[in-house]
């Protein structure tokens, strides 16, 4: 029998204790459950329990073959608790969670947590009287027992670091606050995509709450490409420029910026990509990811750090004298927006300082006061508040849409527009763009899929997908990579062939994967014109005729790395529920977490034997699922862009039959009503016999 409650652990907990102690030969294990403060006991029998907000107390007797006998209780409400010591306990993993060694799309299924981190569940339990379900969840991602608050309420102002331990933070703080004082005109020169949209907004906002008015120059993706170039270079010296900052790029624009300095510019970078063994000649360099800078920022977007640099130039421009009471200093926490949007659409870990920006950002996002914002919220048809995953999903790829297909400066233009007519004619282009990208898009996906296919062969061997064709546009090669990486599990290239035969393409990485850092090494083995990225995303340009000599090189760098990560398929769950359980309460505490993203994932739950009743298409390739408990209770689900996938072939070919049933929680929101869908990601076919939840 499954408790429509979290699963508690204790029993498994004070078991894996006593084998570590006294050998796993004829150890037992008893509990007495009893009351405590008015709340319900617990049954120990499946190591279940009927209240889910306060952790029952427990008296138990551990007996092993040695006759050695331990004695305790287990209580959240006393300072002297019997808590097994961490080191005595086992290491290794736990076995497969719901007995799941393979599942519908291949994994293993483990539980998040060891029993280590169960013991440290447990005391967060204890110390901060939090439900079990999110005390798990919270233990699951590394957080430390006196940091559960700060986890829980991030601040900006206990994360914030000096910006001066940045490596030349100072010197381009002071070189902008020049700019300021001297009234010069600056050009801004971002990146095309999020991160660089909403870096490009943040900086011409601030020097325009200065008195300035900016420059701000976005590359064409087709006929510029990325980063800076001498003809852009030349054009913005030419409008009057003489103090030139790049965001979200730079770092290794060595000719651009030669050709800068010779034009009579002072060059402030921004950024945040892996840097080359040649840094550029310029001003200031900010950028945490370079060799000799130890602030420890580096998983910052480039959004984020441009938020620091903003603040060192508040604090120079404050020591200068230059705010008064008609030009006040401005709030740049009101400008949070931006950063949310910049940081979650970068894929950017959801730690730290980021976590803070991102949760932060979304109160301010849910005020609905910005106009750009507020209009690409409602052209995105977003209702309820806003979530970590509608940046993702929603907002962002709207803003990608015009650097893609279409005018590359138009998501800068929402952003730092005030009327609110003219924004909503910009967030409509975005959006038209945004559809017509999803049918080019489809179609040079279902292509590269099959080449994918061809390469791979049967055995389906192979560490990395490189592909490429001369129908494709360059504007949706890194979307196709993702789809790429996310069907095949290891790293994947997609390339458009230009008629003149050269070719740019973007890639898409798996966990511990570094794709930067060999695309980078390409580019020093002459294999590529240019190349760059992070660990998980990088962008190529070559020739035609150096792809094979390309793909060659990815398979012979990456093969020991990717075969490592795929021999580790594991899903990991953070505990198991029934559907009973499913209630947009219990979704709202297992948010308080949030926000979810890169490096904080989303909790996977685990429905167990639950009966699919029923499973349809629905819009492109979906399926729309009803799982049915034990006790009649129906949860909804819905499995993304799974139609003739393994998890959707699984789904179909199993309606009427029990599952195990993993994935996330959202809250769907329509005419006024909340009802809690799962997202389902994996399921797999019980085994016969009762299943043990450990």
């Amino acid at each position: 029998m499954f408790s429509a409650e979290p699963v508690c652990s204790c029993a498994f907990l004070l078991c894996a204790f006593a084998r570590e102690t006294a050998g796993a030969a004829r150890t037992r294990l008893s509990l007495r459950p009893l009351c405590f403060g008015g709340q319900r006991s617990c049954k120990t029998s499946g190591a279940s329990r009927r209240e889910p907000l306060i952790h029952v107390c427990f008296a138990f007797d551990i007996e092993s073959g040695s006759a050695q006998r331990w004695q305790g209780t287990l209580a959240p409400q006393t300072e002297s608790i019997m808590t097994p010591p961490v080191t005595a306990l086992p290491v290794e993993l736990p076995p497969a969670f719901l007995g799941v060694a393979k599942s519908a799309t291949g994994k293993l299924w483990r539980d998040r947590l060891d029993a280590r981190g169960a013991v440290k569940a447990l005391a967060i339990v204890q110390r901060y009287q939090l439900p079990e379900m999110l005390a798990r969840v919270i233990a699951g991602r590394d957080v430390e027992l006196d940091a559960v608050e700060d986890f829980l309420d991030p601040t900006i102002r206990k994360l914030m670091p000096d910006p001066h331990t940045v490596t030349q933070m100072e010197t381009a703080a002071k070189r902008i606050a020049d700019a300021a004082t001297r009234g010069e005109k600056v050009a801004i020169f971002g990146d095309y995509d999020v991160d660089g949209a909403t870096s490009a907004a943040l900086l011409a906002w601030h020097l325009r709450h200065c008195g300035l008015d900016p420059l701000i120059h976005i590359p064409d993706r087709i006929f510029e490409g990325y980063g800076p170039n001498v003809e852009a270079v030349r054009a913005l010296a030419g409008k009057g420029a003489t103090l030139l900052v790049t965001v979200d790029c730079g770092t290794t624009s060595l000719e651009p910026f030669a050709e800068a300095r010779r034009l009579g510019m002072s060059i402030v970078v921004i950024d945040h990509h892996q840097t080359g063994d040649d840094l550029p000649e310029v001003d200031a360099l900010v950028n945490p990811n370079r060799a000799d800078d130890l602030s420890g920022l580096g998983y910052l977007a480039a959004v984020g750090l441009v938020l620091i640099t903003l603040v060192a130039v508040n604090r120079e421009l404050r020591q200068r004298g230059f705010w008064t009471g008609e030009r006040p200093e401005p709030d740049l926490l009101g400008m949070l927006h931006h950063v949310a949007l910049g940081t979650v659409a970068d894929v950017a870990s959801l730690t730290g300082l980021n976590r803070a920006f991102v949760a932060k950002g979304l109160i301010a996002m849910r005020r609905r006061d910005h106009v750009g914002h507020t209009a690409l919220m409602d052209v995105s048809r977003l209702n309820g508040p806003p979530e970590a995953w509608h940046l993702g999903f929603m907002l962002g790829p709207r803003i990608n849409a015009g650097g893609r297909i279409g005018r590359a400066d138009l998501g800068v233009r929402l952003l730092l527009e005030g009327d609110v007519s003219e924004a909503a004619r910009i967030a409509a282009e975005l959006d038209r763009l945004n559809s017509e990208r999803r049918i080019i898009e489809q179609a040079a996906e279902a292509q590269a899929e099959a080449e994918a296919l061809a390469s791979l062969g049967l055995e389906d061997k192979g560490a990395v997908i490189v592909t490429a064709s001369e129908g494709w546009h360059p504007g949706v090669v890194g979307l196709v990579a993702s789809r790429l990486k996310e069907k095949f599990a290891r790293p994947a290239f997609a390339i458009a062939l230009e008629p003149g035969g050269i070719g740019t393409g973007s890639g898409r990485s798996i966990s511990g994967v570094d794709l930067g850092k060999a695309v980078r090494q390409a580019v020093k083995e002459k294999l590529l014109m240019k190349g760059g990225g992070h660990a998980m995303a990088a962008g190529v340009t070559l020739r035609k005729e150096k792809l094979a000599e390309f793909r060659a090189f990815m398979e012979s760098a990456l093969a020991a790395d990717v075969a490592n990560s795929r021999h580790e398929n594991e899903l990991f769950i953070d505990g198991a529920v029934s559907a009973r359980a499913v209630t947009p309460e219990f979704a709202a505490t297992l948010k308080r977490a949030g926000p979810f993203g890169a490096g904080n994932p989303e909790p996977i739950i685990a429905l167990p034997s639950h009966q699919l009743v029923y499973a349809d298409e629905v819009g492109q390739a979906h399926l729309r699922l009803r799982f049915k408990s034990g006790d009649g209770t129906i949860v909804n689900g819905i499995a993304f862009r799974s139609v003739g996938q393994k998890l959707g072939n699984a789904l179909t070919q199993n309606r009427g039959q029990p599952l195990h049933v993993a994935g996330s929680l959202a809250v769907d929101r329509w005419q006024g009503s909340e009802r809690v869908q799962l997202r389902v990601v994996d399921v797999a076919v019980p085994d016969q016999g009762p299943a043990i939840i450990r």
